[in-house]
């Protein structure tokens, strides 16, 4: 029988990836597996940049708008989902597509992830409650004092990964590398990797352009209604710990606008240092969607 094949598009935000995975699951005749983490809830809207459904050009979207921001979602939950959704697309296609900027949960879906230990409840909160008061650092420091070989190895600007790694030390009183086995798993079906390229002075324009639609949009109002909410781990990303820092007077709207960007910016460039080190991914300008055809067609029949 012949073998499935998921198509991987990653890249930084703003690069283009929704039109592209979009154009190729048109030409491939597929549906789309969404692995940004933003995107899967329903009151995150603007601030994620969803695809909206004009933009989805009636191409079936899995893991976009489909849980209330209460819901507890983690990587793990990611990759069973995913892996069921992929086995009822392959049921019916020959392909389906993976598009997101999410590092972790493509990750997660094409090698698979450690399976870690339960969480002590009401430590997430804890922990995200500290670092609205103390910052980073005062976690970092922890995360240093109790897994010095993760700390060396994390990406210190990202709370979320932070935190996480916290939860794991402080609910089992052993080191969140001690579950990190880094294993692959192997998957029943062929994978193909694309990254998508930019200049960088271009795609940092484009950042700029896309905060000042959603500013535009009303994502001001968006953040305003989620305030209550900030706790959750689903609002501490960039686009919303902004604007809570501006509804607490933390400083002006001209400062939260420049921040936005800025810390926008500094998220594609995680991005792009986080897939970068995938030796698998094959890089293409944007543009070169022919090209990106031309591509996966050679791979296929090889």
């Amino acid at each position: 029988m012949k073998q499935k094949t998921l198509i991987v598009i990653v890249g930084a935000t703003a690069v283009g990836k929704t039109d592209i995975s979009i154009k190729l699951a048109q030409y491939f005749d597929t549906e789309i597996i969404s692995a940004d983490a933003r995107q899967w809830y329903k009151e995150t809207t603007i601030g994620t940049a969803k695809p909206t459904i004009n933009e989805m050009q009636n191409v079936v979207h899995h893991l976009v708008d489909c849980f209330e921001i209460e819901k507890s979602y983690n990587v793990g939950d990611f990759e069973k989902d995913a892996l069921e959704i992929l086995e009822d697309i392959f049921s019916r296609k020959d392909f389906a597509i993976l598009v997101g900027g999410s590092g972790l949960y493509v990750r997660a879906l094409c090698e698979g992830i450690d399976e870690m230990p339960e969480i002590l409840p009401h430590l997430r909160q804890e922990l995200n409650e500290n670092f609205e008061k103390n910052g980073l650092s005062d976690l970092l420091l922890q995360l240093k004092n109790l897994d010095e070989n993760y700390y060396n190895q994390v990406d210190k600007a990202n709370p979320q990964r932070v935190i996480r790694a916290l939860e794991v030390c402080l609910s089992t009183g052993k080191p969140f590398s001690f579950f990190r086995k880094n294993t692959t798993a192997k998957r029943p079906f062929n994978i193909i990797k694309i990254g998508l390229s930019r200049p960088r002075e271009e795609l940092y324009r484009r950042i700029d352009v896309r905060m000042d639609i959603m500013l535009a949009q009303g994502l001001l109002q968006e953040a305003t209604n989620l305030h209550p909410k900030k706790h959750l781990n689903a609002l501490q990303t960039v686009g919303y710990r902004e604007i809570f820092d501006f509804l607490e007077e933390k400083y002006d709207w001209e400062e939260c606008i420049r921040l936005l960007k800025r810390n926008s910016r500094h998220y594609a460039k995680r991005q792009l240092t986080w897939f970068q080190k995938d030796t698998q991914i094959k890089w293409f300008p944007v543009e070169e969607l022919e090209e990106i055809k031309t591509y996966i067609q050679s791979f296929i029949e090889l």
